[in-house]
């Protein structure tokens, strides 16, 4: 199966796991960090590369950012845009021409195109974002400065991925071993530190996600207060600004 045709297969169940209990914490202290490290300001484009079925972008554009979202997938882009549309109406999907355009009309865009190979002209964006796509590519060195073409100069680029240091990666790792169709057999896990490497540039990286899945919901928050500063969130992200 191909990347295309796995992710096309993939919106209605991404989407469910985050609204199980343990879904819905995940997603929030994921979309705390993401949005603490990208600041997303009104008016500003931006690229949310691999943006899935855009349960990242919302929170982009509900703080007033123009919003350019690329996938390999169509299916997860035509998701995307019913979601993502101003008047809600789901008959809308479906992605666009590459080309960046927005407004307050449209403040969001779905473009199907693979993030390694961008259809933009470089400086097109104030700033570029990534939330879970690179575990999906193997030269993450190449995606990375794919991001870092596409940005203008002084702008941020921000890329958060699953980290190889969790307990959350032995335990996905492990079960992969087990299930030969496990979606885990096709993911590169990479620690805070290999996610920095990626880039030319210095930068910061910080994680989250440090309950398991298997914890009381009501410790989650103490684990995430005991985990600040440390490198085993299951979730890194980093922040480079580009010279």
């Amino acid at each position: 199966m191909t990347g295309k045709a796995l992710f096309d297969d993939w919106p209605e169940r991404y989407d469910r796991w985050f609204e199980t209990p343990v879904g819905r914490a995940v997603l929030h202290y994921e979309s705390e960090l993401i949005l603490s490290l990208l600041r997303p300001g009104k008016g500003e484009r931006i690229l949310d590369a691999g943006s899935g079925t855009g349960i990242f972008t919302r929170q982009f554009l509900a703080r007033g950012a123009e919003v350019v979202g690329v996938d390999i997938s169509p299916a997860m882009l035509r998701h995307a845009k019913k979601k993502n549309r101003p008047d809600g109406d789901p008959r809308n999907g479906g992605e666009t021409q590459p080309a960046v355009s927005g407004g307050p009309e449209m403040p969001f865009a779905a473009v199907a195109a693979d993030m390694v190979s961008l259809p933009f002209a470089g400086g097109s964006f104030a700033k570029t974002v990534s939330v879970a796509a690179l575990e999906f590519i193997a030269d993450e060195k190449r995606a990375v400065a794919e991001l870092f073409r596409v940005t203008r100069s002084g702008g941020e680029v921000v890329v958060a991925t699953l980290n190889s240091l969790s307990p959350w990666a032995v335990r996905r790792s492990a079960k992969a071993r087990r299930d030969p169709e496990s979606i885990f057999n096709r993911v590169f896990f990479r620690s805070p530190a290999q996610l920095l490497a990626a880039a030319a540039v210095p930068g910061v990286a910080r994680t989250a996600v440090h309950f398991g899945k298997e914890d009381d919901p009501a410790t989650f928050d103490r684990s995430e207060r005991e985990g600040e500063g440390s490198e085993t969130g299951a979730f890194v992200a980093a922040r480079w600004q580009k010279p």
